[in-house]
């Protein structure tokens, strides 16, 4: 079995549930403002040591995550072709809610008209904040409870100026719709959730921007929580990397994903759609969710395709996903990720710095 820094897993813990569940309508946002990585190394470092990324996506004055979470839930309830007064919940999980004390996912299940006879929940799991809604989904429509449900990962990440983070931090996401196999453009096979109290980014009620314990962010936090959630649910299912056509995993640079594949034995090519981060940056919660809808945009039927996200804190939800047939009768019903990131318009530091409020007035 797995076992990475002595932890070690046990047998059986891969979830399924009692009902057959899938993706039955997906969606993402990007906002159409870069921000380009040497802009940043310009006005911080003189342009000295480059950049992590290209460039990231940045949300213009009136985008929050509220808003984006809504283009995204569009686009999904576009592929899915439900009435949205089916669904049964609406889960948002993000870093950046707009307020402190009133729920993002009632704006958004208003907006998509999903009320009243609906749940409503925001989720915090740092970058995995997206996933964690998707696996209660799962549960939710597996145990019969609801026929769908709205889960979202979505972002307007912070950084603090001239911090490592600003490099990459950015915006956007992705929307899933839930429901029964049978309505399903892709199935859920198996997932299992790693977690340890590993404490490498965190940012406390009242800050403005988050800190990070460099030292542990890369091999006791990261690593171990992708490497292990991956290990485990493929020797669970009795799978190999040379059985997936795709995999993907949380973007927090273009380092991470890339090793993590590797170390596990996956093929560049086998990462090179889910991988958006150069041309993106990190949208934290929407990290691996954005990376998945690229996938779901280009894959044929009967693909089989590893998800692995991870969050800060620390933890790791792998889930293995075949597509169906469905797939290709949804896939060009909504504008594309790759025609959301093809939609840009170059911005510099000062007008970043403005669309932002990184400018404080007292």
């Amino acid at each position: 079995m797995s076992q990475q820094n002595g932890h070690k897993s046990s047998g059986g813990v891969v979830q399924r549930p009692t009902n057959p569940v899938g993706i039955v309508g997906y969606g993402a946002y990007v906002p159409r403002y870069r921000l380009p990585g040497s802009e940043i190394a310009r006005v911080w470092t003189g342009g000295v040591g480059g950049s992590p990324v290209k460039e990231k996506a940045v949300a213009g004055l009136d985008e929050d995550v509220v808003t984006m979470s809504i283009e995204a839930a569009r686009n999904a309830l576009t592929r899915a072709q439900i009435d949205p007064t089916d669904i049964r919940a609406v889960w948002v999980g993000s870093e950046s809610h707009p307020y402190a004390v009133k729920p993002t996912s009632t704006m958004v299940a208003e907006a998509i008209g999903a009320v009243p006879n609906t749940l409503a929940a925001d989720w915090e799991f740092a970058c995995k904040a997206g996933s964690e809604a998707v696996q209660a989904g799962i549960g939710f429509v597996g145990s019969s409870m609801g026929r769908y449900v709205m889960s979202i990962g979505m972002d307007i990440a912070q950084g603090r100026p001239g911090d490592a983070l600003e490099y990459t931090a950015a915006a956007g996401g992705a929307a899933f719709i839930i429901g029964p196999a049978e309505d399903s453009l892709a199935v859920y096979e198996g997932t299992y959730s790693f977690v340890t109290d590993t404490p490498d980014f965190w940012r406390r009620a009242g800050e403005s921007y988050p800190s990070h314990g460099d030292r542990f962010t890369g091999e006791p936090a990261y690593f171990n929580h992708t490497i292990s959630a991956a290990e485990t649910i493929m020797q669970e299912m009795g799978l190999t990397p040379a059985d997936f056509d795709y995999a993907v995993f949380h973007q927090p640079n273009v380092k991470f994903p890339g090793r993590a594949g590797k170390m596990l034995g996956f093929t560049p090519e086998q990462l090179q759609t889910g991988m958006l981060v150069n041309e993106i940056g990190n949208v934290y919660s929407g990290s691996s969710l954005i990376g998945l809808s690229a996938i779901l945009d280009e894959a044929t039927p009967d693909s089989l395709i590893l998800y692995v996200s991870y969050g800060s804190g620390a933890g790791s939800d792998a889930m293995v996903i075949r597509t169906t047939e469905r797939l290709a009768e949804r896939q060009g019903l909504a504008r594309s990720t790759r025609d959301y990131i093809a939609r840009r318009t170059e911005i510099d530091y000062a007008l970043y710095t403005r669309y932002r409020g990184k400018l404080k007035m007292h």
